[in-house]
């Protein structure tokens, strides 16, 4: 490893000490660039972000996730998902959402009258799921998506909100794949959805967002590496706590994958792909589509 490494760690540890939150942020960035110069990858699954360790990415993201997906209609989704059901002529009782996060659309699916079970990684998101649901009978496991272990079978997989994205090595979203097939029942659905490339390289690129309320403000930067076809998000974020305002940064990142490499590892898996559609359609998806989805099945009713 690169002395500079150790140097920036140990300056990074300083800055917690001290709480200098911008000179914090200006070394994670650094440890990150040595640690993809010398690795040849980024530091993907876990961020450095306080003394004495790493924490999970979305560690401090996870309770003001909610007000930062504000836009996202779960009921929209829930529907998009439900006519998907019906025209494949399907009537799941139990539905596995790998990567629920915060669980909005598992709170959602159950009250339409489906048993549902979330997994995701991260523990704290899990901690505001079960919040927000604690007078519904939902499972929640904290499980990588890439070595979940299930108790028996479903009758639908659903894997939303780009969360295959989220997996940076093809392995990965073969893995997962493969572990769908398996407690996937005869005839059974998997629908996921991605960001497209088309997204990654006109909307996300290497654009700056945010938005402004009294009660959290946030920045999102991108940068877009076209040779690597991998994005960064960098998330800075302001939450009203009484009087002040903390600061919370994140570091995320997604890879982006073309709409036929994924048909070929769906196809790899030994699932049927059924259809590939627009974002929240039936219809299949144009050259500028942002969000398609993918509708797998397991053969053998």
């Amino acid at each position: 490893m690169h002395p500079c490494f150790f140097a920036a760690l140990q300056v990074l540890v300083w800055c917690v000490i001290i709480n200098s939150l911008s000179m914090q942020f200006v070394f994670k960035k650094l440890i990150a660039l040595l640690w993809s110069k010398h690795y040849g990858k980024p530091i993907v699954d876990t961020v450095l972000y306080a003394f004495g360790g790493v924490v999970n990415i979305y560690s401090s993201f996870a309770y003001v996730y909610d007000k930062l997906m504000y836009d996202v209609n779960y009921k929209e989704w829930a529907d998009y998902i439900e006519k998907i059901f019906e025209v494949n002529n399907v009537k799941p009782s139990l539905i596995l959402d790998l990567g629920c996060g915060t669980g909005s659309f598992c709170l959602e699916m159950d009250k339409r009258g489906y048993d549902m079970i979330g997994i995701d990684s991260s523990a704290d998101m899990l901690s505001c799921a079960k919040d927000k649901s604690i007078d519904r009978d939902i499972l929640y496991l904290n499980q990588d998506m890439t070595e979940f272990e299930l108790y028996g079978t479903v009758d639908a997989i659903v894997c939303l909100m780009d969360s295959i994205n989220y997996l940076i090595y093809k392995k990965d979203i073969k893995k997962v794949f493969g572990l769908v097939k398996n407690y996937l029942n005869p005839g059974g659905l998997f629908i996921f959805d991605i960001n497209t490339p088309y997204k990654f390289e006109n909307i996300l690129k290497d654009n700056v967002f945010y938005d402004v309320t009294e009660d959290i403000c946030y920045i999102w930067q991108n940068f877009f590496d076209r040779k690597k076809r991998l994005c960064e998000f960098d998330l800075t974020f302001f939450i009203k706590d009484g009087h002040c305002y903390k600061r919370y940064d994140e570091i995320h990142y997604e890879r982006c994958y073309d709409i036929e490499d994924l048909k070929n590892m769906v196809i790899g898996s030994k699932m049927e792909l059924l259809n590939v559609y627009d974002n929240l359609k039936l219809s299949s998806p144009s050259q500028k589509s942002q969000r398609v989805f993918f509708v797998c099945t397991k053969g053998g009713k």
